[in-house]
This record gives C-alpha cells, structure tokens and sequence, in this order.
C-alpha cells in the first residue's frame, strides 16, 4: 500500500530542493565543464555536467541513496531489492554501504563480471547478487516476486518519486552555476527519470518567472534501437518497445516508467532520436579531444547536438554526461560502429568470376592507393562460373566511397553493400 501511495505522489522542486540537503557529502556537486571544440563547432556555448565523475561513475547515486535515505527503519531492517544490470545497481550497492542497509541486487546471467564485481565492490558485504534471467526484463520479474515473498522495498531504477527527485538535483546544480542563464539542457532518456528529475526542476514557475518568461528548453536524447519515451509520448501513453537494441545498455529500457511518462508528457521540449554508430563516434571524439571516457549512455546527450544544431547558434546549451561504466572489451566494436556510421568503412558481397586476373582487375582498377582491404573472405567453387566474397574496405575519407561504388559498376562488378539491418552485419560486428 505504501507503494502505491509513492507513487501516486508528485515530484516537486521542494522534494529536489531537500534531496539536495539529503545527498550532501554523498553525491559530488560535479563540475560543469565548458567545451571550447564544441563550442566553436556550433557557435554556442556548450558546457559538460560531469556524473561520470561520481563516486560511482554515474548520476544513480543521488538517487538511488535519496530513496534509501528515506525509508523507516522498520524498511531499513528488512532490506532493500532491485534490479539492474549496471548503474543502478552500483547506487543502490553503494547506498547499502553507506546506510549499512542489507540488499539484494538481481543481474541478469549475461552481465559481464566486470559489472559484478563493481557492485561487490561498492556493496561491501552489504549486498547479495542473484544472477536470474538472460535479459533486464526477466531478472526484473524474478527480483519483484523476490520483494513481494519478503515484503522488502523494490528500489525502481526511475519510476519513484524520490528516485526522481535525486536525479533532480542536477537540475538544481546546473541552474545555480549558471546563474540561471541556460538555454537547452541536453538529457539521456532510458526509463525517463534523470529527465524529470531535471525537468521538474528547471520548469518549476518560480524560475521561469525569475528569468522574465524566458524558458528553458529541456531535449531528451535516446538510441534509435530503445526509443520507448519517443514512442509514448507519440503515441499519447506508454508503449511498451517490441524489441531493444542492447548496445546503448544505458537506455536499454523496454517500457518507460508511467509516473516518468507524465512528467516528460508534461516537461519535455523535444526528443531526438540517434543512430548508435554517431553515438559511438561522438565517444572517440571526447576520448581523443577531452580526454572523456563515456559509456554510449553517457555520450548520447553530445551526439544529440547534430540534429539541434541549427538552433543553438549563441546560446548556452547544457549536456549531462551521465555515466562512464563501460568495459573496455567493448572498444573494438565502439571503433568499428564509428567507422561504419561515418562511411569510412565498409563491408560488401561481391562477385568474381572463377577465372584468373579478378581480383587483380578489383585492387587495380576499383580501389585507389588511398583504400585499405581489412576483409576478403572467398571460397572457390569449381563447378560454378561466379563466386561471392566478403569484402571489408576502410576509407581515408567518407568521400572515397562514391568513387568506389562508381568504378565497381564500370568495371562489371555485381555487388551488394551490407547495412546494419541485415544479419550478416550483425556477424561482422
């Protein structure tokens, strides 16, 4: 009953204002970066939050601990449950810790061990893990039946108001460092509660009124393949996604959170939707320039200013970094989706005639000093005239491609490119 009554409850900018009091000495007032590349990029002023700088790498501290915090201690003595196959899980690890609550955290069986042992670490005997499910969905099921079976309290990754209001104290920070003068606030949407969080915060009619009706423009940012709060709010009520793409884990949500759903309904300017390889792009990008390590999470709020782009020019613009808990196994695929989005790279089927000189005629007279063969795959076949193989280009420039594609046509060559919607895509990457 008391779970129904949460969260029937509204988030308010008083509810952040006392989560700021709540997580003071626990969640770092992260810096907020200014970005001179970026800023000369699109003529604005582009500014970092910095949560991958929390204690635990992510903004799910403030409020993970906020909900903890405020349990009875009746609550405290049962424990806590949740489940998360990254971020939250590291909050709610930590917040165990450091309210000495006991906890018990359900992984899916495919989470990497690097995650597992991050919130070992940071549950430091507080915490046990239960590996259940080979997704997020199924180990969230076994995780509420759990709590139902021993009336302990769920810790919902977004859609709890106190978790809401946690996340609002960004909001909160970004505002006072700015002294108010922001334009658009950049934010990653998975489940949709750092979003409303913020969102409450900077829509509250106060701060409008202190800036003389001058608004603040509040844009979500989600993956192509985990769009769920696009789709709700297109659809006019939460949609459940048919399928997910995992590969963004951060917003690798499947339903988004009815409580979030009317406060982004409500709150939320704009959302855009990004291809996964800009997203990937954009973390080389930092990595190389800043010196930023993201997870794509946590950079999909930069990718994002390619499609405001021509409406910032001069204005103050906000991107929340929201994490960087990302395993560094996972790099060689971040490169190849980079390469692949940016046209620099490329995978074909192409076919030879079985005879002698084919594949000398293709490197001659199709590539150009500047293209690089990464990939040949072939098997001859004798009792055929013509055989496939699987051809991996990299280019200097994204511009090479054309030229490509113009010689293979005149110089005879049947050919298909492989997208990313194909399987054989997915075998490649």
């Amino acid at each position: 009953m008391r779970n129904q009554v949460i969260n029937n409850m509204l988030v308010s900018k008083d509810m952040i204002e006392q989560a700021a009091e709540n997580l003071k000495g626990i969640a770092k007032r992260t810096p907020l970066q200014f970005c001179k590349r970026l800023s000369d990029k699109y003529k604005a002023n582009i500014y970092f939050k910095r949560e991958d700088l929390q204690e635990v790498r992510s903004y799910k501290i403030r409020g993970a601990y906020n909900k903890m915090s405020s349990l009875s201690k009746q609550e405290k003595d049962i424990g806590v449950v949740c489940a998360s196959a990254g971020n939250h899980a590291q909050g709610v690890a930590y917040s165990c810790t450091l309210l000495k609550i006991k906890g018990v955290i359900f992984m899916p069986v495919i989470t990497p061990n690097q995650k597992i042992e991050r919130v070992k670490h940071f549950g430091d005997g507080y915490v046990e893990i239960k590996l259940v499910g080979n997704d997020f969905e199924e180990a969230s099921i076994a995780s509420k039946k759990y709590c139902r079976e021993k009336k302990a309290v769920y810790i919902h990754p977004f859609d709890d108001p106190y978790i809401i209001a946690g996340q609002g104290t960004i909001g909160k920070e970004i505002y006072e460092d700015l002294n108010g003068k922001v334009d658009i606030i950049m934010v990653v949407i998975g489940g949709g509660g750092l979003i409303s969080g913020i969102s409450t915060y900077i829509k509250d009619k106060d701060l409008t009124a202190a800036r003389q009706g001058k608004k603040i423009k509040i844009i979500g940012a989600e993956p192509n393949g985990a769009a769920g709060m696009f789709h709700s709010l297109k659809n006019n009520q939460v949609t459940p996604l048919q399928a997910v793409d995992n590969f963004v884990d951060g917003c690798a949500v499947k339903t988004v959170g009815n409580l979030t759903f009317d406060i982004c309904k409500k709150n939320v300017d704009k959302i855009v939707k990004m291809p996964e390889g800009q997203v990937c792009a954009t973390m080389i990008d930092l990595y190389q320039n800043e010196g930023i390590i993201t997870e794509p999470a946590g950079a999909i709020s930069i990718a994002a200013l390619e499609e405001i782009k021509n409406d910032i020019k001069g204005k103050n613009i906000v991107c929340v970094i929201s994490g960087s808990n990302n395993d560094l196994l996972r790099y060689p695929e971040i490169l190849e989706r980079s390469l692949v989005y940016q046209g620099k790279k490329c995978y074909f089927l192409i076919e030879f005639a079985q005879k002698p000189g084919q594949l000398k005629k293709f490197v001659n007279h199709v590539l150009t000093p500047r293209d690089d063969i990464v990939l040949f795959e072939y098997i001859k076949k004798n009792n055929k005239e013509k055989g496939p193989a699987l051809v991996g280009v990299e280019f200097k420039d994204k511009d090479d491609l054309d030229p490509m594609l113009q010689k293979l046509h005149r110089y005879g060559f049947n050919f298909t490119m492989i997208d990313d919607k194909e399987l054989l895509y997915s075998y490649l990457i």
